[in-house]
């Protein structure tokens, strides 16, 4: 009997089993453009990617890990290695991977990598006030030192406020940040203790601190309020004017008692150095201090002011040239600071130089030891001061 359509068709198919694999076409050979081809692969994935992560045409959410991996073609543990140890991945697979980044907008989670690691790759400066170009120079040896190191840096400003400076502190220790380095309001507060011992390096900037627990980098301000008043008594001063504030400061406090040094070695009484005090180390505040000054009798004037820092004394100067009164003939001014404005005012200004960069970078650098360097050791640094003499003490002789 002839076989049925079924049968018959059932023996002309072949058996899957019986045969035998077709020949693989040959991967073409890898040409110099390999890299270039992979990476352009990966830009399609990573495409591809984006519109999966914002359906619907919503708002994009961040791209992750999974997602450059899965649009690059390699594992999570090959994105991993691109991202922290690039030389252990070939150039060409590197290549995909940084190119599937590139496309997605991946940004790199650094708050998730500090988390693991326990510790940033961030130190922070919470300076005494933004606003004064001194602290911003110190800000930028700072920045100098951290660059170098491959670090980033936090800039806070305490704006000479104990609370806010409380603040920062809690906020820079959550924030796990490298170590910190500040000037403090006041350099016996224990808080500056507590980071430390909880494992956040800190040292004092513009502030010298020998309590064996802290690094410390300063400026001799005894020596430099000495230095200053010495120079005014040379030119016949009898009567200075200390114009600085608020007594809270060290730094405001360490001045005046270099003054009161220099009256003793020149034989000088106490009271030859008058008290103007301000609220603040401010342009505004030494505005006001001028105008306290001239409205004294003039047989009660004093004949030179020494400033605590060279704001208030661009401010005094400010207020004795709109008063009518000559610098230096009828008031002589030295600032302490030695920042750019100084030499640029109306009446060049006399001023106690301090290396703000050099404080800064030290500072970095010592706090960058504490926080590697196991065998570390506290030190105390303090620079010499250097009294730069302009027109407003010398006049133009």
């Amino acid at each position: 009997m002839a076989p049925s359509g079924a049968a018959d068709r059932a023996r002309r198919t072949p058996d899957p089993a019986a045969t035998p694999n077709p020949p693989r076409t040959p991967s073409p050979p890898r040409t110099p453009n390999a890299a270039r081809d992979q990476a352009r692969l990966a830009k399609a994935g990573a495409r591809r990617q984006a519109r999966r992560l914002r359906p619907g045409g919503a708002t994009r959410s961040a791209a992750g890990v999974k997602d450059v991996a899965a649009a690059a073609g390699v594992s999570l543990g090959t994105v991993s290695n691109v991202l922290n140890r690039p030389e252990m991945v070939s150039p060409t697979t590197r290549a995909k991977v940084e190119s599937a980044m590139e496309s997605l907008g991946f940004v790199r989670n650094e708050s998730a990598r500090q988390l693991r690691a326990g510790s940033s790759r961030i130190i922070a400066y919470l300076m005494l006030d933004a606003g004064n170009p001194f602290f911003t120079d110190v800000a930028r040896g700072v920045e100098e030192a951290a660059e170098k190191a491959g670090l980033s840096v936090f800039l806070c400003n305490s704006n000479e406020d104990a609370g806010r400076e409380a603040d920062y502190l809690d906020l820079l220790e959550q924030q796990r940040v490298q170590g910190v380095l500040i000037t403090p309001l006041d350099p016996d507060s224990s808080r500056l203790s507590t980071l430390p011992n909880r494992g956040t390096p800190v040292v004092v900037v513009d502030r010298a601190i020998d309590d064996g627990e802290h690094c410390s980098v300063a400026v001799d301000d005894v020596l430099g309020g000495e230095v200053a008043l010495t120079h005014l008594i040379e030119l016949g001063h009898r009567r200075v004017a200390f114009v600085g504030g608020p007594n809270t400061i060290g730094q405001v406090r360490d001045r005046r008692e270099g003054a009161h040094e220099a009256l003793r070695k020149a034989g000088l009484p106490p009271e030859s150095l008058v008290d103007v005090l301000t609220g603040a180390l401010t342009v505004a505040e030494g505005r006001g201090a001028g105008q306290r000054l001239a409205g004294l009798p003039a047989d009660r004037r004093p004949t030179a002011a020494f400033c605590a820092n060279d704001l208030l004394a661009l401010g005094l100067l400010q207020q004795c040239v709109s008063l009518g009164l000559r610098v230096p003939e009828d008031l002589a001014i030295v600032g302490y600071d030695d920042i750019e404005f100084a030499a640029a005012a109306a009446v060049p200004l006399t001023s106690v130089r301090q290396p703000r960069q050099l404080l800064g970078r030290t500072a970095a650098e010592l706090l960058l030891d504490e926080s590697s360097n196991p065998d570390h050791e506290h030190q105390r640094v303090t620079f010499t001061p250097e009294l730069v003499v302009r027109t407003s003490t010398r006049g133009n002789a």
